[in-house]
Formats: C-alpha cells, sequence, structure tokens
C-alpha cells in the first residue's frame, strides 16, 4: 500500500485520535447551517478558520463577529485566515490583517494559507509567526502548504497541511520520511471528493500517514471560485459520529 510509512516515534497507528480543521466556511449569511452545526457539544474540532473577505475584510462584519463569538463561547479555537500568496504578501499587509483580526475578531491564532514550501522562503515565514505570536497569548499557527514542504517548516508552526486536494490523489498519496520525527497532532489532511463509500479506507489513510487533524468532504473542485470546503459534507453527521467515538484502527 503506497500510504503506509513509520509512525513517529513513540506512536501506534491505533493510538491516532483525530480531530476536524474547518479551513474556511463560506460567509454566515450563505452557510448560517453550517456555522451553527460547528456549536454542536462533543463535536472534536480542533480549530475553526474564519475567512471574511480573503483576509479580516476592511470593516467588522456583523455576521462574523456573531459567528465567531458562538463558536469562541463553545470553546472552539479560531483562526483568522492570511493568505501568503506563496510568499508574494508583503511582511507589512500580513502584520496589517493580523491586527484587524485580534482587533475586530479576537482570533486565537493564524491560518497561513498558500504557504511558501522552498526553503528560501521559510526565513520570511518565520519572520511573521514570530512577529504574530508576540501578538496573541498561546497562538495557534497552521501553514497551509498542501503538500509537504521544507522540513524547517515544523520548527515554525504548531500544524502544517500536508496534503489539501483530491481524493483521487489522496488515496494514492506518500508521507514525506522526515515527518516521523513528529507527532501525528502535527499534521493535517484536507481531502475533497470523497465518497463516503471511501470513508473507512481515508480514515485508515490519515492515520498511517500519521495525521492528526482532518477535513473529508464529498464536494468538489469545480475550476471556477467555488471552493469545495465552503460547506459541510452530505456525511457530516456519519464522520463526527466516527471521529468522536474515537474509533480506531
Amino acid at each position: 500500500m503506497p500510504y503506509l510509512t513509520p509512525t513517529a516515534t513513540g506512536l501506534s497507528s491505533t493510538d491516532v485520535r483525530l480531530g476536524f480543521g474547518i479551513p474556511g466556511f463560506a460567509h454566515p449569511l450563505v452557510a448560517p447551517a453550517e456555522w451553527a452545526e460547528l456549536t454542536r457539544p462533543a463535536t472534536p474540532l480542533h480549530w475553526v478558520v474564519l475567512n471574511v473577505a480573503n483576509g479580516p475584510g476592511a470593516r467588522p462584519d456583523q455576521h462574523c463577529l456573531e459567528a465567531a463569538g458562538r463558536l469562541r463561547q463553545a470553546g472552539v479555537r479560531v483562526l483568522g485566515h492570511l493568505d501568503l500568496a506563496y510568499g508574494a504578501r508583503a511582511f507589512g499587509e500580513l502584520v496589517s490583517d493580523a491586527h484587524r483580526f485580534l482587533d475586530w475578531y479576537q482570533v486565537d491564532g493564524f491560518y497561513f494559507d498558500c504557504c511558501p514550501t522552498e526553503r528560501a522562503a521559510l526565513p520570511e515565514v518565520r519572520r511573521a509567526a514570530t512577529t504574530l505570536r508576540a501578538l496573541v497569548d498561546d497562538a495557534h499557527i497552521v501553514f497551509n502548504h498542501g503538500t509537504h514542504p521544507y522540513p524547517g517548516y515544523a520548527e515554525s508552526a504548531d500544524q502544517l497541511v500536508t496534503f489539501s486536494g483530491p481524493w483521487s490523489d489522496y488515496r494514492w498519496s506518500q508521507v514525506a520520511e522526515w515527518t516521523a520525527d513528529y507527532p501525528h497532532e502535527r499534521f493535517c489532511h484536507f481531502v475533497h471528493g470523497m465518497p463516503l463509500g471511501h470513508l473507512e479506507e481515508a480514515l485508515r489513510i490519515a492515520r498511517w500517514q500519521g495525521a492528526g487533524t482532518i477535513y473529508f468532504t464529498d464536494r468538489t473542485d469545480r475550476g471556477d471560485s467555488a471552493e469545495p470546503w465552503e460547506g459541510m459534507p452530505g456525511y457530516w453527521d456519519e464522520i463526527v459520529s466516527r471521529i468522536g467515538r474515537g474509533v480506531s484502527e
């Protein structure tokens, strides 16, 4: 099986307890049911990304304020969406966006979307992460690479998204050997176009590859402006039930 790999030191694949990371639903006006569902008690949520307008937007959004407030009252970590544009965004722009997320939405950390992967870009990404950690006590920072980056990135983030893509790729994916040096809670996998009939297999892959945070959906990337992560999968209740029970392989 191409996705099988040695697990992190001291861990067994059967020890992995998965939880959800939500990459960012559509605006609460467009997806009110999705946002409301996230506050259901006992849902195994690690964090939810708040993306108002590819960032914090130009002014506070009342609907997003209310959605973020409900999540925080429920004890769910909310992360502000920062688009790094694969290293093209200026440092000052990122810090400005971060301040607005903090001032308006009191976020608990940041989600570095479109994060570069190469070694040369690491110093600037590290600089941004270090600066933002100084702004928030116990800030949780996630780098979304979508693939395995240069290993040094793991030292500057709490978590790395090392897979983001379609089920057709995920089912044959392989994990980088260096990830075995880290515990499973450091890695996230996001998979779209994943049918319910393959849920068991997908969960098995995530555990064997050492991912602690996941998001699987049957929604697809249609090649336009629509994001597959903007709504919940049709099998949300099923996957919540399975993950919430701590089912392991």
